[in-house]
């Protein structure tokens, strides 16, 4: 069986799509795996043996530009994502036997296209509930498309958000489909997201509503072991002493400066703790030569979450999930998109604090550690741990082989 899984976003969701493929792979599939050209996501494809199509622009340069990505420049960006799948991906498509998409709603949106055109199986997956429409949580603002203040009904307010979707990216997507010989739709949105989209994270984490009029399909977070050393020096470092505090942003929107890092590490310090500094696309740096501080690249952070007292982060799907999964208590500084809601989640769960705020200072900073590294946050960390599901991978790849 040949499948293709195409995904335009950031590390954390490109992650979790490598992990799939790599369970189909053994579990005797043909993978092709669709993703933004940046180099790491080529490097984890290769890693698991799987074939890596760059498609669309650099994430990494967009979320790191010295200029930040202009809300007006969304539906021309969409657009190309569009035009990427169509002409690109369609022509990796062929011979496959189901097409699934993740990330950015022009990308899946053209993915759907691509399996239309090919006459194949499409499938949605989403990384979080909240980008799914419920009546019972509010939608995610669309650049260039605020919540209207005096909407407060969250069916109506996801009814706002499918012209959103519309205003944004439909004609981009019907030009394209007629190019290809495709009808034009409607709704963009449905589209992309098909009438029964598969919600591909953990059931304690981020529980989809029992009572939502939706059909989903929860498949649990796709975590894959990952067996990959960490690196000798970090090895030594957490050795050498009492377990330290994790501190990375990594692909989030955070632009780091001399005035981030000095502020993490002296609220780390502060708690008697030493300090992990993962450099990320924020480039986290040390701000001295003090040895109760390392700097890491690209590590295991299976492995590495299990060593630490506490990980502060970003929030992202995939990041929160892997140290809930560790057991690591948390501490989240959401910055856009499902970090919020993710932080929330945490801090409902006992097992961190959501930071107050998207910037950081020594006094905030402090307050949440404190929090994250109290006794019973570890130990209800820890009761957690064990009840996030490990087959949620397992699970998406059984559902795409069966058909």
């Amino acid at each position: 069986m040949r499948v293709l899984l195409s995904g335009y976003d950031s590390r954390g969701g490109v992650e979790p799509l490598v992990g799939l493929a790599a369970v189909l792979r053994k579990a005797g599939a043909e993978v092709r795996v669709c993703a933004p050209p940046d180099e790491e996501f080529a490097a984890r494809s290769a890693e698991v043996g799987v074939r890596f199509t760059p498609v669309g622009f650099s994430v990494r340069a967009l979320m790191t530009g010295t200029v930040a990505p202009s809300p007006a420049d969304v539906p021309r960006r969409g657009e190309a994502l569009i035009a990427e799948q169509l002409d690109l991906v369609a022509g990796e498509a062929e011979g496959c036997d189901v097409v699934l998409g993740t990330g950015l709603l022009p990308s899946v949106a053209g993915a759907a296209s691509v399996a239309e055109l090919l006459g194949v199986r499409y499938v949605y997956a989403s990384y979080q509930s909240i980008s799914l429409p419920s009546p019972h949580h509010r939608p995610m603002e669309r650049p260039l498309h605020p919540l209207p203040a005096d909407l407060t009904d969250d069916r109506a307010l996801w009814e706002f958000d499918d012209r959103a979707a519309n205003a944004l990216f439909r004609a981009g997507l019907n030009t394209h489909r007629a190019a290809h010989g495709l009808p034009p739709v409607e709704s963009v949105r449905d589209l992309g997201f098909t009438g029964r989209p598969w919600l591909a994270s953990d059931p304690i984490l981020d529980p989809w509503p029992e009572s939502a009029d939706r059909a989903v399909v929860q498949t649990g977070a796709w975590i894959v072991p990952d067996e990959r050393r960490l690196p000798e020096g970090l090895e030594a470092f957490l050795d050498a002493g009492d377990p330290p505090v994790y501190v990375g942003f990594g692909s989030s929107a955070m632009r780091s400066s001399q005035g981030l890092a000095q502020v993490v590490v002296a609220a780390v310090r502060a708690q008697g703790r030493r300090a992990v500094l993962a450099r990320g696309w924020a480039d986290l740096a040390a701000v001295d030569g003090a040895e109760d501080c390392f700097v890491v690249g690209e590590a295991n952070h299976q492995a590495l979450f299990r060593r630490v007292a506490a990980a502060v982060h970003h929030g992202g799907a995939g990041t929160t999930t892997t140290a809930a999964f560790a057991g690591a208590p948390q501490v989240l500084v959401p910055q856009l998109g499902d970090q919020p809601h993710f932080a929330a989640r945490v801090a409902a769960l006992g097992i961190g604090a959501h930071h107050d705020g998207p910037v950081p200072t020594f006094e905030s900073l402090s307050a949440a550690l404190k929090i994250a590294l109290a006794p019973e946050t570890a130990e209800r960390a820890a009761e957690v741990a064990a009840e996030v599901r490990a087959d949620g991978a397992a699970t998406a790849a059984r559902m795409l082989l069966d058909g």
